[in-house]
């Protein structure tokens, strides 16, 4: 009797004799992508003092450590979604995670300002595939009826990290070196290549067209533009030379953008999605929540070191209750979505936020620490609110062919409304911070600051009342499916 004929193992059949999903395997890359990514984002801004002291430099050089990524971000972002239709999401998936952690251990091993900022430039080139192409397969492998009990799951990267990194940054700065602070990537990078590689599956779009040069050169320049003036403006002054050439450059860029994209036929940022309504209205949502929330998690650890005197890790403590809140209060949000929709639970997050973020300026030098603690726990339970219901709604009327292109333009938003918040509440802090003085003379600053953040709230929530909860009917069955389905 002839032996069986050997067959090459693939990553469909080492799926089905791990007895995983798809749908769990989808999920558990993406989560782990994100995680590594968004902690990445927020560890290094507790380092920074550390590293203009390891390489003699002032702050407005060292800051090049965070503008230089954030730049690599903007170029990058808008062209994921047409590299992961013309390649494959797995493909370009894993060698966005290669190309992320070989940088960060490039970082960890730098010598000077230069080879940092240069290797953290590469970096953003990893990440700024990773976040886009990772929510295109997440949303092709959960239809719209699932997304609700998916999100549960999958917002623990965007709730845990922003509120992890400055603990662990802390802690690695204190106990160990800055430079476990970028090798802390490398084992989480090394394992989502070797779980990718065995266990994704490859998906690409015959239609994904040839490369937009003039859209991508356009695209980049304009992000870059803007993110580098928003990044200047409460550093060097709005008035500035650079930060008025950056402005006017990137505005300048973005009109040519979008009268180059609206006429070709393969444009690298579809535009024309924005004609959807569902996903119109949430992104406009998302630009004052991002905004919001992003900017005030950029400002409370400046205040709870500056002014009440707190540690890096202690200060880091203080504000991991947020994560906490998110996790505890999404498992109810979760299930409150089929039921009320996400018109109710977007409004009634962002109030609440608005509302809490509102009680957080009132805080003083005298407040006590768990009081401050409470109320971070409360917000992110607000915030569970919202960011289920985005990542449910958002893309539930776009086509199963448009999602990677929807994804690019979702991820370049939240791009752009992280900047605007830390910007906002950045030049409120700048220009209300007397010239001398203490702690007491700076907490009414820091309080005005805070209630930018509430009012981006409260704006937020007005617009969420005009999300249009009959295009997300399927995202709104009574009886959600649980992710491992």
């Amino acid at each position: 009797m002839a032996p069986p004929t050997a067959r090459r193992l693939t990553s469909t059949d080492t799926v089905g004799a791990l007895k995983l999903s798809p749908r769990v395997v989808v999920a558990v890359a993406y989560v782990a992508g994100m995680f590594v990514t968004i902690l990445d984002a927020t560890i290094v801004h507790v380092t920074l003092p550390t590293l203009a002291d390891t390489f003699g430099v002032g702050v407005g050089s060292i800051e090049w450590v965070v503008t230089g990524y954030l730049l690599s971000l903007a170029v990058v972002i808008p062209a994921s979604g047409w590299f992961g239709d013309r390649f494959g999401t797995k493909r370009t998936f894993l060698f966005a995670t290669a190309v992320f952690t070989i940088a960060s251990v490039l970082c960890g091993s730098a010598t000077s300002l230069g080879q940092l900022v240069g290797f953290r430039i590469l970096q953003g080139v990893g990440g700024g595939m990773l976040a886009p192409v990772g929510l295109a397969m997440l949303f092709r492998e959960f239809p719209p009826e699932r997304r609700a009990a998916a999100s549960k799951v999958l917002i623990i990267p965007t709730a845990v990290a922003p509120a992890l990194g400055p603990v662990v940054g802390g802690l690695l700065v204190d106990t160990a070196s800055w430079r476990w602070v970028f090798l802390v990537n490398a084992p989480i990078g090394a394992a989502i290549l070797v779980f990718g590689s065995l266990l994704l599956r490859e998906h690409r779009e015959p239609a994904a067209g040839r490369f937009d040069v003039p859209g991508f050169l356009l695209a980049g320049s304009a992000l870059a533009l803007v993110l580098l003036a928003l990044s200047e403006g409460p550093r060097s002054g709005w008035t500035a030379p650079a930060t008025l050439a950056s402005a006017a450059g990137g505005a300048a860029c973005a009109v040519a953008l979008v009268a180059v994209e609206l006429r070709s036929r393969a444009p690298m940022l579809h535009l024309d999605l924005l004609g959807n309504r569902l996903f119109r209205a949430t992104n406009a949502v998302s630009v004052f929540a991002t905004a919001s929330f992003l900017g005030m998690l950029f400002l409370l650890p400046l205040f709870l070191q500056e002014v009440r005197g707190a540690s890096a890790l202690r200060s880091g403590l203080t504000t991991a209750p947020e994560a906490i809140g998110v996790l505890v209060v999404s498992q109810l949000a979760g299930r409150l979505y089929p039921r009320l929709g996400p018109r109710v639970l977007m409004f009634a997050g962002l109030a609440a936020m608005s509302l809490l973020v509102v009680a957080l300026s009132r805080v003083d030098l005298d407040t006590n620490e768990w009081l401050i603690r409470g109320c971070l726990f409360a917000v992110g339970g607000a915030y569970s609110f919202l960011i289920l219901s985005l990542q449910t709604s958002s893309f539930a009327t776009i086509a199963p062919a448009q999602t990677g292109r929807a994804s690019a333009l979702y991820n370049t938003q939240r791009q752009v409304s992280q900047a605007l918040g830390v910007a906002l509440l950045a030049t409120t802090l700048a220009i209300s911070l007397p010239d001398r003085g203490g702690p007491a003379d700076w907490l009414p600053a820091y309080q005005r600051a805070l209630l930018v953040s509430a009012a981006l709230a409260a704006f937020g929530a007005v617009l969420s009342l005009r999300v249009p909860v009959a295009d997300a009917r399927a995202t709104m069955r009574e009886r959600t499916v649980a992710v491992a389905d």
